[in-house]
């Protein structure tokens, strides 16, 4: 028997190879999710493509991470069996953080030494390569960790096995959890060589070395893992025997050829019975499958167009201050508190009170969850819009007064008049980008003066002029003015995403502080919509995600053929793939104006998808695959058993015969003699 085969040491009655599984899945979760967490940003800020492009590439490489794994499951099985395949597709995988990481790197082509790369093509080119190889390789890993843990367990250790499994899942939410509040703290803290930006390098490259250490911990254990041969994919069976069966089926078009009961019934020429029988269970469940990828549409975008809604929002959590993409933080958290509420507390009471929640049910209502929370964030874009400063055109111009003097003035135009204060300016014709703050001083002095602060040196500025914008994260900042060897500081607490003008009047007593003579101009007004306001969405795409995506792995287990449950897992993976190339779909053809309108759009596309599922799941008979195969294999065995007596009998009756005909020779020679 198998279990005998195994020579495994054990701690706490568990094997000691599992520990080095689970380490290196924790380890291999925060380095791709850490990596996702701040993909976004990295695509708009540092390689400064717009939205559309951002979101666009951020959700086709989500989908080529979630068709990887069919790849992967078949050279398991069929190749170079599973842990063969976590080495080397790890080491694939960490090539590609690290290549990562290097595209982050401004200084690399930042000849110019103002903080930003001047070669985007070297960036975009290795970032580029480097997605690739980590879809290849989390994809490639993904359908062999979980399943190579579960083989190191005999048949006598099932209650060790699904002990094993719930650690296994909490350390895949423990590193995503990490992962989201760790990576965005380090992006956000400048770095560099000769210049400082925003350290795209650290955030990449911490999950690299976490890569690193994922595949380290898994290569030790090498010595102490139940290896398992390759026995071949039943993907490729599964396919080969459709395949067959649809091209059987079309040779056979012609009326003259009697009908079958099920179009895979054309099999049987060539496969089993028993497989086929398999196949059409598997079918039913798939056929389910069809509507499916609207929900994962909305659901990953909390990592692309949610993230970048938060750039535009408030926040300032008193104590602590959120970075935008640290808000996806809320998704982990939640799926650890709602999981285990909602089957002790939620569905029990459901079931109390007498209402029939089957798990095609509870799958509709997570898409429904799933569209209000779209819901919520078009209503949350709306409030942002509203605080929005409005810009020119393409095919506008516009015109910037600075009052220098002491007494408001007044511009007349042509139609209009515009009413300047004292020390006063108009706008930017841009919104401060990452939440961050642009300032700029004016010297009304007939004196130069000299502007600096802990982040950065503002340069002297001349009589009568004013400095370019400088960049400053939000916090307090104290800038100190000089002016020959007299000087004063002059202290601001900043928000997120505003533009500042501060005026030198000629009047300024340099002194301990010139608190009071610095005039403050609100170019542009920083972030006021909170950020604390996403957390409903949040909830509610959790909530959705709980009750359709766990419910569905459930649903598809329970009615999935027991060799066919990778079979259902790779369809599963494969909606999600399918979800993150409608975003794409929708977005390009839709074109609309407004973000609040997109969302809109795609809650109203769920619901509706939502409607059709319900009404197929009205159809469908829920079944057990264990007792229909056992009935199958009786029904099987008795047929062979039948054939089996056929075979006997008319052995029998052939035996029967000889010995008449024999018998009868006896009797024919017995008279021959008598006659003689």
């Amino acid at each position: 028997p198998l279990s005998q085969a195994r020579f495994v040491t054990l701690l706490f009655g568990y094997p000691i190879s599992i520990f080095f599984i689970i380490v290196n899945e924790f380890c291999e979760r925060f380095s791709y999710y850490g990596m996702r967490a701040v993909l976004v940003l990295y695509f708009k800020y540092f390689l400064r493509w717009d939205d559309d492009l951002a979101i666009s590439i951020y959700h086709t490489f989500v989908a080529f991470c979630y068709l990887t794994p069919i790849l992967g499951a078949i050279i398991a099985d069929s190749w170079l069996g599973k842990f063969k395949t976590i080495i080397y597709l790890s080491i694939v995988y960490a090539i590609g953080q690290v290549a990562m990481a290097v595209s982050a790197i401004h200084d690399i082509t930042d000849s110019d030494r103002d903080g930003s790369p001047d070669n985007l093509t070297f960036h975009v080119v290795l970032s580029m390569a480097g997605l690739l190889l980590i879809a290849l390789g989390t994809g490639g890993i993904k359908p062999c960790v979980a399943a190579f843990g579960g083989d190191q367990f005999g048949d006598h250790q099932d209650k060790q096995r699904r002990t094993f499994f719930s650690v296994f899942y909490l350390c895949i939410n423990g590193g995503s959890l990490l992962s989201t509040i760790i990576t965005p703290i380090l992006r956000a803290q400048d770095c560099g060589i000769h210049s400082k930006s925003k350290c795209y390098s650290l955030a990449f490259g911490v999950p690299a070395a976490l890569m690193a250490v994922s595949l380290v911990v898994f290569i030790l254990g090498s010595g102490m893992y139940y290896k398992t041969k390759p026995e071949g994919n039943i993907m490729l069976k599964v396919s080969k025997c459709i395949g067959f069966a649809i091209k059987n089926r079309y040779r056979h078009r012609s009326r003259k050829y009697p009908k079958k009961e099920h179009w895979m019934d054309w099999a049987e020429e060539k496969y089993d019975k028993l497989l086929i029988a398999q196949i059409k269970i598997a079918l039913r469940v798939l056929l389910l499958y069809i509507p499916l990828p609207m929900f994962w549409t909305l659901f990953d975008q909390k990592g692309s167009r949610w993230t970048l809604q938060a750039t535009t929002m408030d926040g300032n959590f008193g104590s602590i201050v959120i970075q935008p993409d640290q808000m996806q933080t809320i998704n982990p958290i939640l799926i650890l508190t709602l999981v285990p509420i909602m089957d002790s507390l939620v569905f029990p009471l459901i079931k109390k009170c007498g209402l029939h929640f089957t798990p095609l049910k509870k799958m509709t209502v997570g898409m429904i969850l799933a569209a209000l929370a779209f819901v919520c964030a078009a209503v949350i874009q709306l409030q942002i819009d509203k605080t929005l400063p409005v810009f020119p055109s393409a095919s506008q111009s516009q015109l910037k007064f600075l009052n220098m003097g002491n007494t408001p003035i007044t511009v007349e135009f042509p139609e209009n008049q515009l009413n300047l204060a004292a020390a006063q300016a108009s706008d930017l014709i841009y919104k401060p980008q990452e939440g961050n703050n642009e300032i700029r001083f004016i010297n009304g002095m007939s004196t130069p003066v000299t502007v600096s602060s802990a982040a950065g040196h503002y340069g002297e500025i001349e009589p009568l002029h004013y400095s370019n914008y400088s960049e400053i994260k939000n916090g307090r900042a104290t800038f100190t003015l000089q002016s020959g060897s007299q000087s004063c500081e002059y202290s601001k607490d900043f928000g997120f995403g505003g533009s500042y003008t501060f005026f030198i009047p000629s009047t300024l007593t340099f002194g301990p502080n010139c608190q009071e003579s610095i005039t403050e101009s609100v170019d542009i007004k920083p972030n006021s919509v909170h950020m604390a306001l996403q957390i409903p969405q949040y909830f509610l795409i959790t909530a959705g995600e709980v009750m359709f995506s766990v419910t569905g792995l459930e649903f598809s287990y329970s009615q999935a053929p027991s060799n066919m449950k990778s079979v259902l897992q790779a369809g599963w993976l494969l909606t999600n793939a399918v979800g993150n190339f409608i975003v794409l779909i929708v977005a390009e053809i839709a074109k609309l104006p407004k973000q609040w309108t997109e969302y809109i759009l795609f809650a109203s596309l769920l619901v509706a998808v939502s409607i059709i599922f319900s009404i197929m799941a009205s159809f469908y008979t829920y079944i057990d695959p264990t007792a229909i195969e056992a009935e199958f294999k009786k029904k099987v065995h008795d047929d062979e058993d039948d054939e089996d007596d056929k075979k006997k009998e008319l052995q029998k009756s052939k035996e029967m015969e000889k010995r008449d005909s024999v018998s009868s020779d006896d009797e024919d020679k017995k008279y021959v003699q008598t006659s003689m």
